[in-house]
């Protein structure tokens, strides 16, 4: 029989059987809370297990709604997300619960091992941030709020969806695709009334083949604004969550949402962050004015941001004799991955057994996971664009690594999405360097939760771990894309199977810190904002006027007016970043102090890698990730590494 999961989706019946769960759980809370004797193993425990089973049930239309998303799983999805919202809501303000998990760490914190302790600890401080001491009334309107925040969410995530899904741009003129790679030209091109016509779309792959390569700078434009302004509906939806999170910090006794928000991470206040942003901005502006420089010296025009892409092109080639679309042949998604695969097993013993079984789409794919000829996990892969899944890349965790109640195992398993070029018949999926930095990434996330030893769900893998730490293993992986000795395990040409010649690798590496400082001011400019949006109310009008203040100190090329980035920041108002965007900066510091150590130590002989493995990847969230990180490095973090990373001195 397998350990994991088979993936399951029954639209029809699922808000029948996700009632009948909720039903069954809210009947045994009841039960639990009737027990005279409450003790870890006899209700924390079951009150644990309870919750990852709806989890596991819950997990496959909410993966399905964002990688096959159609109008049924939309319905589907926004119908159950009030249900579960409401379930959730109560759950977490119900007094008696908090007040049994206070009397068992009373009771138990001397004999109860470091992980069901910290289990106890996050749930407690979950209780009181979801106001399960507060009065009924105020309990009845933090309810409704968080019922009304997933709704706006969602909504938020649709329209973006639509509104990429919505357009296309279609190019008659053979001038206007003049420059643009053969691979790029036939994934566009169509035929239409027997005349040869070329598809654009706001798909991350078609935009960003336009807007780096394209000739004719009316048409960046037209793309670029069509971009920068979609889901205009969505200032609105801001404007809401921002005040329901306002209202929602001020009843539960915080001064406002960032206040809130940091309540549970790393850092414990608003001025930590901003002066830890602050200090990067001042560090970087200055190689970032240099390098606009160079960028506009070689402009024929005076640049403006639909033009940055193209001349950073033409620029990097100039400075490195580097083609992006050289490289592309040597990196043939599925070489790729059996190299990074390659890779994981000499750095941490890792083996990867393809498993054959029918999934969601006839793209995806699955892997077992086997560590010292043990099997440990299961990974689920989409990685190619397509018109019904959401933009963007991610990882999801399925199943987690824990203990039942009768002391048997469950193995981990996770989804990593991606939107590659598209493989067909005639073409294989070929991705950018930068694709290749994607994956990797996402493979740093995944590993973290499926490589777990905690038996405690709710503090293994992912789980638990504070939000500005929760990058820190993917950053981390993803710098090995960059080293010469892992690219050499995957680089090969998909026909003649020749690895990518020395002299390219060195371009690619020398190139990896172009216009970084710049890239560090855009990043820079989301966290600030993101910080700023969030401590307090604000009009649509005032959203803007935040954002343009940020822009004079963090945008040295004029934005257009019509550009609202705000209406498709989805990492904060329909992801789980806000107030955290820092978190990328913050664990960025963590990941780039490791991995120049292991570098040091010669990568695949390090001895910091074996320990990476062993405390931060099998630790999960058992402890805060500031006691790991001191146990695997023996001190505090050095910050001066993040900016040896890019290259800014």
């Amino acid at each position: 029989m397998s350990k994991f999961l088979p993936f399951r989706c029954d639209l029809e019946k699922f808000i029948t059987e996700l009632e009948a769960i909720l039903l069954a759980n809210t009947q045994k809370v009841e039960e639990l809370l009737k027990l005279e004797n409450k003790t870890y193993t006899s209700f924390v425990k079951p009150m644990q297990m309870m919750e990852e089973k709806l989890e596991l049930f819950f997990t496959p239309l909410s993966h399905l709604n964002a990688v096959n998303n159609s109008q049924k799983t939309q319905e589907v999805y926004t119908q159950s997300l009030p249900i579960i919202t409401e379930y959730s809501t109560k759950l977490s303000q119900n007094i008696e619960i908090y007040k049994a998990y206070k009397a068992i760490e009373d009771a138990e914190k001397e004999t109860l091992n470091y992980e069901q302790l910290r289990v106890l600890e996050l749930n407690i401080k979950h209780f009181e941030q979801s106001g399960a001491h507060l009065d009924d009334e105020i309990k009845k309107r933090l309810e409704e709020i968080n019922i009304r925040k997933s709704e706006l969410s969602n909504d938020f995530s649709q329209n973006l969806l639509n509104a990429t899904n919505a357009y296309e741009y279609i190019i008659t003129d053979e001038a206007d695709i003049e420059g643009l790679p053969n691979s790029e030209i036939e994934t566009a091109r169509f035929e239409e009334d027997g005349i040869t016509k070329y598809k654009f779309t706001l798909q991350m792959p078609s935009y960003i083949a336009y807007m780096t390569y394209g000739k004719n700078s009316k048409i960046r434009q037209e793309l670029y604004k069509a971009y920068v302004s979609r889901a205009p509906e969505n200032a609105k939806i801001i404007e809401e969550i921002v005040a329901l999170r306002d209202e929602m910090s001020k009843l539960l006794g915080f001064r406002d949402y960032v206040e809130y928000s940091l309540e549970s991470k790393m850092a414990k206040d608003s001025t930590t962050v901003l002066g830890f942003l602050t200090n990067l901005l001042q560090n970087s502006k200055a190689q970032a004015k240099k390098e606009l420089q160079e960028l506009q010296a070689i402009a024929p025009v005076t640049l403006q941001s639909f033009d940055t892409a193209f001349y950073s092109e033409i620029l990097k080639k100039a400075q490195y004799d580097i083609d992006e679309e050289e490289y592309r042949p040597y990196f043939e998604q599925r070489s790729v991955l059996n190299g990074m695969f390659d890779f994981l097993d000499k750095l941490f013993g890792m083996k990867f057994e393809k498993v054959e079984e029918k999934l969601w789409h006839k793209k995806a794919f699955s892997y077992d996971v086997y560590v010292a000829d043990t099997l440990r996990a299961r990974i689920y892969f989409d990685l190619e664009a397509r018109e019904s899944k959401r933009g963007g890349a991610w990882m999801h965790n399925y199943q987690t690594h824990s203990l039942n109640e009768a002391g048997g195992e469950q193995l981990a398993s996770a989804f990593v999405v991606c939107n590659f070029p598209a493989s067909s018949k005639t073409q294989p999926s070929l991705l950018r360097h930068d694709d290749v930095v994607t994956l990797f990434h996402e493979m740093g996330h995944t590993i973290h939760h499926i490589l777990s030893k905690v038996n405690e769900n709710e503090v293994s893998g992912v789980n638990g771990v504070e939000w500005d730490a929760v990058e820190f293993p993917s950053q981390f992986l993803e710098n090995f894309s960059y080293e010469p000795q892992v690219l050499k395990m995957f680089a090969k040409h998909y026909e003649t199977g020749e690895i990518l010649q020395d002299t390219m690798i060195e371009k690619l590496v020398k190139s990896k810190n172009f216009l970084s400082a710049m890239g560090m001011l855009r990043q820079l400019e989301f966290s600030i904002f993101d910080m700023q949006v969030h401590s307090g109310v604000h009009s649509t009008q005032e959203v803007q006027n935040i954002l343009n203040a940020i822009r004079e100190e963090t945008s040295l090329v004029q934005t257009p007016e019509y550009n609202k980035f705000q209406n498709g920041f989805a990492h904060i108002f329909a992801g789980g970043y806000a107030a955290g965007y820092y978190s990328y900066k913050w664990a960025e510091v963590l990941s780039a102090d490791v991995f120049y150590t292991i570098v040091d130590e010669g990568i695949l002989e390090s001895k910091t890698a074996k320990k990476y493995l062993e405390i931060i990847l099998n630790g999960g969230g058992a402890k805060s990730m500031a006691v790991l990180f001191k146990e695997l490095m023996g001190r505090e973090p050095k910050t001066d590494q993040l900016l040896r990373l890019h290259g800014i001195k």
